[in-house]
């Protein structure tokens, strides 16, 4: 069963960021005119807003983005559960114990994206690989090529974001993860951050040799 307009609609912002209606219309197979009704709904709702860009000498564009509200249609996975064995993990092992408890869910995850990726022999099946793995766990990740034949990673949404505002220490556990399970060839850097005012988590890759040689 296909998603109800609305809720494709959101999609549609969640993963690229703000739309024009044409871009809309273009991505869900309507008119710009049938897009702008939709957005205009969506706005009354308090889940999308304007906001007007100049381009040029023409006259603004307007795109749509979402609002806090519409952000909150794709919630963080038990969010408050997460907070609360955070905050006692802390209170009653420390901040040593909270750092004890991190490195074991990298581990463990690491363990899992390296089974996953058994039969990866290239840095772009690894990279294609991850991005499917974060998928499956709600981060909404696609990934695209470079002209200068890196990588671009991207996270549309982090169902940890709760958790990670008040432990910033899994984002630094997140970013050696990437880094371990993509191999010594591939260089990771974070160019985009939630938790830094970005609207998504990015991150550039590239093959070491190339950077080492620059």
């Amino acid at each position: 069963m296909s998603r109800p307009t609305d809720e494709r609609l959101l999609y549609l912002i969640k993963s690229r960021g703000p739309v024009t209606a044409r871009d809309a219309g273009a991505a869900l197979a309507m008119t710009p005119a049938g897009a702008q009704q939709w957005l205009a709904k969506l706005a009354g709702e308090g889940l999308v807003a304007p906001e007007d860009r100049r381009h040029g000498r023409g006259r603004p564009r307007r795109y749509w983005a979402l609002t806090e509200r519409g952000h909150a249609r794709f919630p963080d996975r038990h969010s408050d559960l997460t907070l609360d064995m955070l905050e006692s993990t802390r209170a009653v092992f420390g901040a040593e114990g909270l750092d004890r408890l991190i490195a074991h869910r990298e581990a463990e995850t690491l363990a899992r994206y390296e089974a996953a990726m058994a039969g990866c022999a290239t840095l772009q099946a690894r990279v294609a690989k991850l991005a499917e793995l974060r998928s499956a766990e709600g981060y909404m990740a696609d990934w695209h090529r470079t002209d200068d034949g890196g990588f671009v990673l991207a996270e549309n949404h982090c169902p940890i974001c709760a958790a990670a505002a008040v432990c910033q220490g899994l984002c630094r556990s997140e970013l050696a993860i990437f880094r371990a399970v993509l191999g010594p060839d591939a260089r990771v850097e974070r160019t985009e951050h939630v938790l830094e005012g970005a609207r998504r988590c990015a991150y550039a890759i590239g093959h070491a040799e190339q950077h080492a040689g620059a």
